[in-house]
Order: C-alpha cells, then sequence, then structure tokens
C-alpha cells in the first residue's frame, strides 16, 4: 500500500458561481475526504484562491491537481508538501466567565498558549488563537477540562516558501503570448 502524506493544494481560478462544487467534485468522485478548505480572493484581484488540504499519496495528488486543472475556470493548481508552506488556523473559543473566576490559572492558560481574549460577556468569554491545529487543539483539550460552550476552527491557510507561482505561471503566458 502506498504512503499517504498530507498535502496543501492551491487552486487558483476566476471567481464564478458554482466553481466551488466542481472543485470539490474533483474530491467527491474520488472518494477522498478534504480535511480542510478555505477560499479567497489572492494577490490578483481578479483571481479566487482555494486552499485544500488532503490526505492522499503522491500518485493521487499528482491526479488530483490535473483533474482540477482541467476544469473550466480553474487557471492553475499547484501542491505542496508540509515543509514546502507556512500555514496557521485560527480558532476561537466561547467559555464560561466563571472559569476565569477561579484565580489566575485560566489566564496563564490562555499566555501560555499565546491566545488573546477577544470578547468578555456577563456569561461567557471569547477568546482566539492562531497556530497550527496541534496548537488550538492543545487549548481546546485545555478549555474541555475546565468548561466550554463552543469551539470554532477555520480551514488552513497556507502560503507557499518559494515565490507566489501563480505569478511565474502567469508571467509566463504572457510571455509566450508575445512570441
Amino acid at each position: 500500500m502506498k504512503e499517504k502524506k498530507e498535502y496543501t493544494i492551491t487552486v487558483f481560478t476566476e471567481n464564478y458561481a458554482g466553481l466551488l462544487q466542481r472543485v470539490v467534485s474533483v474530491f467527491t468522485r474520488r472518494h477522498i475526504n478534504i480535511d480542510s478548505l478555505t477560499t479567497s480572493r489572492s494577490s490578483n484581484e481578479t483571481i479566487h484562491r482555494f486552499t485544500i488540504v488532503v490526505r492522499v499519496d503522491q500518485d493521487m495528488i499528482t491526479k488530483l491537481v490535473a483533474a482540477l486543472e482541467k476544469q473550466v475556470d480553474v487557471i492553475k493548481a499547484f501542491y505542496y508538501e508540509m515543509h514546502e508552506i507556512l500555514h496557521q488556523e485560527i480558532a476561537l473559543y466561547k467559555v464560561p466567565t466563571q472559569t476565569f473566576m477561579n484565580g489566575d490559572e485560566t489566564e496563564e492558560l490562555v499566555r501560555s498558549h499565546n491566545a488573546r481574549i477577544l470578547s468578555i460577556e456577563p456569561d461567557y468569554i471569547v477568546v482566539e488563537k492562531t497556530g497550527h491545529q496541534s496548537e488550538t487543539e492543545a487549548l481546546l483539550k485545555a478549555f474541555e477540562q475546565r468548561g466550554i460552550y463552543e469551539f470554532v476552527r477555520s480551514g488552513r491557510v497556507a502560503i507557499a516558501k518559494t515565490m507566489e507561482p501563480l505569478n511565474k505561471y502567469l508571467a509566463s503566458l504572457e510571455s509566450a503570448m508575445e512570441e
């Protein structure tokens, strides 16, 4: 059996309604679970960016990227291994205000996890943590021991350590057109 690894796929597209469904269908048809999905505009305001995290083998990741690039309105897709990107997630925790009334322990917990308090309400406090999934999970586990009302985590946002490949790709297309 081939070794599965975590890959981060970046897909650059036109920004049209229905594209999310078409992109996700590439994974659904192959019975591949998406661990994380975020979308936003890219550094080029006319181009939309999908960041998708999957756990597959090397053969499948190349097939996925090729299938994504065949979709209408997909400009280019790239995939990265963990050492090729910088990434973060954001997590919000809604914890009972009473949790903070038990001395300095909870405040020290928030500080030790490099989290910050966003809102203090009579019934609850909202804490924000930015970091890798393991870091946001560690704070969640600590809050679960003390009491927690809600937890939510964003999908991964990632940037390649190399210069943005989309800009290089678009420049190569422009050069080819000028020739």
